[in-house]
């Protein structure tokens, strides 16, 4: 039967009622569907493999079933999967290259296998091959803090599962309990990113500089996750001090993104005055800074008023940290880098330079809001 438009009207309204009465959880998942999300989520196929434990077709079979491209939907008459074989004395493994460094995860999909309970992988992701080689728990390997990169899973059987949240380019999978049988369809990358155009380029007579940049512009692209992260792998946070020189990057490369506002945002919320961002004064002189050059960029004024209430505050309270001899004293922790963190005369001179510069933004700013009384004033300082 035919819809007539009374009987369309009558189906809108009915929707529209029970939507009404939905309690507010629903309303929420209703609203995050109706959201695009900024970031993408693309599945890849392994390019090769590396290394496998066993070569003989005895414990291993079809792994080069793991590297064509095809539908990862299991099903009950798939023949030829890659299978691992463990026995009392063999549990096999295999290290798969995905060809260059992602963030995201994996999805592995397993077929039908007598034994119907999960099985037990072991994963192990790595950015190099030695990391996806190596346990945890020694001085010199990488760790599972901050994200993990080592631990065991249980594939369902004929069905998919993903797992993981890190930086890798190779993961190792091994069987962990004996006498199992594992057909395997799919272990795909789960790689998670902005799809954003690459606005700016560099290049130039030397192909190693190029290869540089690109690699450099590629990885800031990778932090631009939730929000501008400083590392895909460990370390995931807004720290301000290493936000600028990503900032720069997301200007130059990428152009305007809500990922440097919101991070710059975060930042000032997470460390309400008067608490320096990151526990580091220069921290907190970087944001004001990083606020420049994003003006600069692209003059967007009605976002520099939503800032001016806590630069404001924040310029009056490192006004504080000054002497009689203009010279800074800044309490948290000292910090300018590294290379200069056991030398406090060198992180003296650069949290005076830094106080400088700060002023100076703070005057060009203030100016800017059509405060010309406190721009004065940061000037004279």
């Amino acid at each position: 039967m035919k819809n007539s438009p009374l009987v369309l009207v009558m189906i809108f309204f009915a929707c529209k009622s029970f939507y009404a009465q939905l309690p507010p959880v629903f309303e929420d998942v209703y609203h995050s569907r109706a959201t695009s999300s900024p970031m993408v989520r693309t599945l890849l196929t392994p390019k090769r493999i590396v290394w496998q434990t066993d070569t003989t077709n005895v414990f291993i079979k079809n792994e080069e079933t793991l590297l064509a491209s095809g539908s990862n939907q299991v099903a009950v008459n798939d023949k030829n999967l890659f299978t691992l074989i463990s026995t009392e004395d063999q549990k096999p493994g295999i290290l798969l290259d995905y060809g260059k460094e992602l963030y995201g995860g994996v999805k592995i999909s397993m077929g039908m296998r007598k034994d119907k309970t999960p099985l037990k992988l072991r994963l192990r992701f790595g950015e190099s091959v030695g990391e996806a080689m190596s346990e945890i728990g020694y001085e010199d390997n990488a760790t599972n803090e901050h994200s993990l990169r080592d631990f065991i899973i249980e594939v369902p059987w004929l069905g998919s599962i993903e797992v993981g949240k890190t930086g890798f380019r190779f993961l190792r999978i091994d069987v962990v309990e004996k006498k199992q049988i594992a057909p395997i369809k799919s272990v795909e990358a789960v790689f998670v990113y902005r799809d954003i155009p690459y606005l700016g380029s560099f290049e130039c007579s030397d192909e190693r500089l190029n290869t540089i940049w690109l690699t450099g512009a590629y990885t800031v692209h990778l932090n631009m996750q939730d929000y501008l992260w400083d590392g895909i792998k460990r370390d995931r946070l807004v720290w301000v001090g290493d936000l600028h020189p990503e900032v720069m990057t997301v200007s130059t490369v990428f152009g305007m993104n809500e990922v440097v506002t919101k991070s710059l945002d975060i930042a000032r919320d997470q460390y309400p005055l008067p608490q320096w961002m990151n526990g580091i004064s220069s921290y907190s002189m970087w944001w004001l800074l990083i606020h420049k050059e994003w003006y600069r960029h692209y003059g967007d004024l009605t976002y520099l008023k939503e800032q001016k209430v806590y630069m404001k505050q924040l310029l009056k309270q490192l006004e504080t940290f000054i002497d009689k001899d203009n010279a800074e004293k800044l309490d948290g922790h000292r910090f300018l880098d590294w290379p200069t963190s056991e030398d406090p005369k060198a992180t003296h001179a650069g949290l005076q330079a830094m106080m400088i510069m700060t002023f100076e933004a703070g005057a060009y700013l203030m100016k800017e809001l059509n405060d010309q009384k406190f721009s004065k004033e940061c000037m004279e300082v």
